[in-house]
């Protein structure tokens, strides 16, 4: 089993959103939540909750797990 790396949140959101040619402002409107928590999330400042992990994952059609990075595909 992995360990939960809290830099892996950061680094796959981002890495999804630039694959999908998606910005911060977007992907927080499209999600009804605030530009300052999308770069917050990026930048390492916060961690985004169960809820918000939900809707990423349903976003990006991703499982939660690859989010946290528990699982390594996608």
């Amino acid at each position: 089993m992995r360990e939960y790396d809290s830099h892996l949140v950061a680094e796959r959101l981002k890495e999804l959103r630039n694959e999908r040619h998606v910005g911060q402002n977007a992907l927080a409107a499209a999600l009804s939540l605030s530009n300052a928590s999308i770069s917050y999330w990026e930048n390492g400042k916060q961690e985004p909750g169960a809820a918000a992990l939900m809707k990423l994952a349903q976003f990006f059609e991703v499982s939660v797990d690859y989010l946290l990075g528990l699982e390594d595909s996608i």
